[in-house]
């Protein structure tokens, strides 16, 4: 053999004769017991150790009364106040255990109870893989961590990661909250938890549903991604993600938003929303909408911005910005609206205008009001500079009143009777029952009283000081049709539910439907949260 190869082949000798040194399993150490018995007839091959027994094995040393040892095996059986002790992150206690030295795995029974100095876990069988630092039981069990108490049928516990898993059902009583679920990862030190699948977090102040979330236990923050709702007393909270923070009783949600008024059955959409439930408000933006049941119809509220505020019978909702707003058979627009539903009055704030039927009504102040005990529509108030126009059925002419003040009272959502008073002008295109026309109404007077039907003005009645004639329509110009600030603005009428959005509103919407998956949006959850929820998430599918 050449010198070379004789000096390889003692080298890898050697190398193997290291490795099998380092692949022998270390031998269990008896340090201590008070008598030592040999006896081949009851027990073969083993040692009868009793009385303050102590042995070792490689880092970890397990005392108890009594204890069979069977060298060859290197594995032993401990009876009585068995304790198996791993430096200071763990220790076992049970009244029966079996410990082999070969796999580096011990088995406990009997009141078993396993100790961190985190938490707690007390069932019948405990399992603990050395190896893999994996504690793991299939018998009932109750942890106690802190004020925490989990309780499932079975569960893992990661000794390096102070981590439990629990892929059955299990459940975690606080004070405050339980929870539920039927895969959970929790970890002892931080009081992080992990939900995966149908779970639910129930409290006096309210029930919580998720399929995929996040709770710190400690400071009771949580971050939910999946099928996700928090269910108040009168609210139903719903999103893409939700945020919330119990001490604060503060709770957001992004994308796909959807909060329901349980009681009255109201419904505010968007895609980002904040709630909190002490000061009794919410707020929600992006493409904002509010859907209230009016006479048996529902009204959809739009604004860039969309406010609801004190409790119920009390409620208050603010829209704001560029307001639109849409019912069957009425749709309007304001700079901002305010609406009260203990004074059922609503506001339309800043450059209003409503349509009713084919009528359009504008002035400087409009408030519509309703009847608390029928639920229903019942008038209706203009103040300053109101106009009231409408286009005449089969001409190009529009019929036209004008004056300070408009006071209307509605029948069935339409509006049946409208007074008009101070200063008020007429002109209006009257037509025979074959719709022919008769002639053209110009008039002037006090007071004028309308009464409407199917959309077409029944009756015209003036009041006071009337000055006016009936021009046949060859005699009245052109110019002479239109009154003083006649500003028709039909194109800008509110004709579906989905007009009230704008351009900008419906590019935004269709953007975040492209976006695909939760964490792709900008969602308002403090980055620490969704980081810890997302980050983890990441982990466990690599895996």
């Amino acid at each position: 053999m050449k010198p070379f190869h004789f000096f390889i082949s003692c080298f890898l000798f050697v190398l193997s004769i290291h490795s099998l040194v380092a692949q022998t399993p270390k031998k269990i150490i008896i340090e201590h017991s008070d008598f030592a018995d040999v006896n081949e007839t009851e027990i073969p091959d083993a040692f009868l150790l009793t009385g303050n027994v102590s042995v070792n094995h490689d880092g970890i040393v397990l005392t108890c009364n009594k204890a069979y040892y069977f060298q060859k095996e290197n594995y032993i059986k401990a009876f009585g106040n068995v304790q198996i002790v791993q430096g200071d992150t763990l220790y076992l206690n049970s009244k029966y255990a079996e410990y082999n030295g070969n796999m580096k795995q011990a088995f406990a029974t009997g009141n078993a109870v396993m100790s961190s100095p985190d938490a707690t876990l007390a069932t019948d069988t405990i399992n603990f893989n050395r190896n893999t630092q994996e504690v793991y039981y299939n018998t009932q069990g109750t942890i106690i961590n802190r004020e925490n108490t989990l309780k499932s049928k079975s569960g893992r516990y990661y000794v390096a990661q102070k981590k439990f898993q629990f892929l059955t059902a299990v459940t975690i009583t606080n004070p405050t909250y339980v929870i539920k679920s039927n895969h959970l990862d929790y970890f002892s030190n931080s009081g992080h938890s992990y939900l995966f699948g149908p779970s639910t977090i129930t409290s006096k102040a309210n029930y919580i549903y998720t399929e995929k979330g996040f709770y710190d236990t400690k400071k009771n923050l949580a971050h939910f991604l999946r099928k996700s709702y928090i269910r108040y007393d009168d609210r139903l909270i719903e999103g893409d993600s939700l945020y919330y923070d119990r001490n604060k009783e503060f709770a957001s949600a992004t994308r796909n938003v959807k909060i329901t008024d349980t009681i009255n059955k109201g419904i505010i959409k968007g895609h980002y929303a904040e709630m909190y439930k002490k000061k009794d408000s919410l707020f929600v933006t992006k493409r904002a909408v509010a859907i209230n049941l009016v006479d048996n119809d529902s009204v959809y509220i739009h604004g860039k911005r969309l406010m609801v505020t004190g409790p119920e019978g009390n409620r208050v909702i603010r829209a704001f910005n560029n307001v639109r707003f849409y019912k069957t058979d009425m749709s309007g627009k304001c700079d901002s609206l305010h609406s009260s539903s203990k004074e059922a009055l609503t506001k339309l704030i800043g450059n209003p205008i409503l349509w009713n039927g084919e009528n359009q009504i504008t002035g400087d102040i409009m408030h519509l009001i309703g009847d608390n005990q029928t639920q229903k529509l019942d008038s209706l108030k203009v103040l300053n500079n109101t106009f009231l126009v409408s286009k005449d059925t089969l001409g190009t002419g529009y019929n036209q009143v004008k004056g300070l003040n408009l006071y209307g009272k509605f029948r069935e959502g339409k509006l049946h009777e409208v007074d008009i008073v101070k200063n008020a002008e007429v002109i209006y295109y009257m037509r025979n029952d074959a719709q022919e026309l008769i002639g053209i109404n110009k008039n002037v007077s006090s007071k004028i009283n309308m009464i409407m039907e199917n959309n077409t003005t029944e009756t015209i009645t003036f009041y006071n000081q009337v000055d006016g004639n009936i021009y046949p329509e060859e005699e009245l110009p052109e110019n002479a049709r239109k009154l003083r600030g006649l500003n028709w603005r039909g194109e800008e009428r509110i004709k579906s539910k989905d007009d009230i959005f704008s351009e900008e509103d419906n590019e935004m919407n269709n953007q975040l439907v492209k976006e695909g998956e939760i964490d792709k949006a900008k969602i308002s959850v403090p980055m620490k949260i969704r980081k810890e929820t997302l980050d983890y998430d990441k982990k466990k599918k690599k895996k």
